[in-house]
């Protein structure tokens, strides 16, 4: 394979890794704040083992998250040189706002949140923890807003020709504001409360399965499925927005969603099936004059289809197709379980379904294989640029770069994330075997409840 190709594989693959674990911070930060509020609230013992338990996974999330994204930096120099070159300016300013507004007040209330449980007051705490969670929704504010600027780039000016060419910022709150950045950031956010959510509905559902910690489960569950059943409706709502932002901005990356490659009105939405490339078409169950109605509100509207793009700035089809549509039907079969959870928690028939809660122990993995196929989508999406309208992904490569030092790297990369994912998932699973630690009842050191007078509140 050739440098490029190298390049672009590696470049996926760190950070691919890396998304593993922020939605899981974001997400679980989220949940701590619940969960933790639940215990200020309530004085109920159970919430203060639940708040303990899940901030021990959330560090482990977020030193791998720390860890992988590290990589990703260098990437931009050693790699794709001519890029850091071209939108420095611009690119470097989000991540710098993302160091100082978001990192800072992450790590910097962490050691708050994870060893002050007995040395700061409750409510010192629970500020902690807020601040924690802020910080890591911080940082997915200026990630998305760095990226938002290679999709739908704005608030910047070209100065100099030729190699010396570089975007410069004009209007720092219009590069924030791109057309495209507040849109993507709502759906990433869904993307993570849900990551979060379906975590602890996991970790839940394999207590109650092996009937152990049932009255932690039983709250952690009933928290985790509220905020999964809402985060997945944002994501539906969401995710239509952000798919009429991508028509209006980025066609012909909605029309690679779709495998659309004729302009007509009454376009068709792709239910299920494959793109025959070769042929210009799309196999499968398709709705006629859906795809017009979601994006203009009107079925007889007129979507562009690839035949009004230069085949020269036409992205991948088949596998947009395919990455824009695993995502979408694993959206919905998630928004599904969370529904029926919600509905036999209320019927108060959860345990009689054993099926569904071997179901939610596995559904853990729904949302993270939907955001790395949106990811995919969005930055596959986005091709041949690596700037869209500016810059050519193939002219963001480093000039020295050479394919058989990459490829080692990517060899040595690939041994490392492998270890590194291993560690995790032994860690993972030691933290949940283990469970909730009975100590933990004990909220600041007062004597702990006896079993018998702790029920639910």
């Amino acid at each position: 394979m050739d440098v490029l190709t190298l390049s672009r594989i590696q470049f996926g693959l760190t950070i691919g890794f890396h998304y593993i674990y922020p939605p899981l911070s974001i997400g679980l930060g989220m949940m701590l704040v619940i969960m933790e509020g639940c215990w200020l609230k309530t004085k109920n013992p159970v919430y203060h083992q639940m708040a303990k338990f899940w901030t021990n996974v959330f560090a482990l999330t977020f030193a791998l998250g720390v860890a992988t994204g590290i990589v990703m930096e260098f990437e931009f120099g050693t790699n794709w040189a001519t890029y850091s070159r071209y939108v420095g300016d611009v690119f470097g300013s989000a991540l710098a706002a993302e160091g100082i507004f978001a990192f800072f007040l992450e790590s910097g209330f962490l050691a708050v949140l994870l060893f002050g449980w007995d040395k700061v007051s409750r409510k010192v705490h629970f500020f902690s923890t807020c601040m924690v969670c802020l910080g890591a929704h911080f940082s997915a504010v200026w990630i998305t807003v760095a990226n938002s600027f290679m999709q739908t780039p704005a608030g910047f000016h070209i100065v100099g020709q030729g190699m010396h060419a570089r975007a410069e910022i004009t209007d720092f709150w219009a590069l924030v504001f791109s057309p495209s950045s507040m849109d993507r950031l709502f759906h990433t956010l869904c993307g993570a409360w849900a990551t979060g959510a379906f975590l602890v509905i996991s970790v839940s559902a394999f207590y109650l399965l092996k009937k152990k910690y049932e009255d932690f489960a039983r709250r952690s569950l009933r928290i985790g499925l509220v905020v999964a059943l809402i985060a997945c409706v944002l994501q539906a709502i969401s995710g239509d927005i952000s798919a009429r932002g991508v028509a209006k901005h980025q066609p012909a990356k909605l029309a690679a969603f779709e495998g659309l490659y004729n302009t007509e009105s009454n376009a068709p939405l792709a239910l299920v099936g494959y793109v025959d490339e070769p042929d210009h078409k799309v196999v499968g169950l398709e709705a006629p004059g859906l795809l017009s109605f979601l994006v203009y509100h009107n079925p007889h509207a007129t979507v562009e289809g690839l035949d009004d793009i230069p085949p020269q700035d036409r992205p991948p089809v088949e596998s947009c197709f395919l990455f824009f549509h695993g995502m979408v039907a694993i959206g919905f079969l998630l928004l599904f379980i969370a529904i029926l959870g919600c509905f036999f928690v209320w019927r108060n028939k959860l345990m009689e379904n054993r099926w569904l809660l071997w179901i939610m122990v596995f559904s853990v993995l729904g949302p993270e294989i939907a955001n790395q196929f949106g990811w995919f989508a969005a930055e596959v999406g986005r091709q041949p640029w690596i700037v869209y309208g500016l810059l050519r992904t193939p002219d963001g490569l480093s000039a020295v770069v050479r394919a058989n030092t990459v490829l080692t790297s990517l060899i040595l990369f690939t041994f490392i994330y492998f270890l590194l994912f291993w560690v995790f998932v032994y860690l993972l699973n030691h933290k949940i075997q283990h469970g909730p630690h009975p100590d933990d009842l004990v909220p600041h050191g007062k004597l702990a409840l006896p079993e018998n007078l702790i029920q639910y509140q």
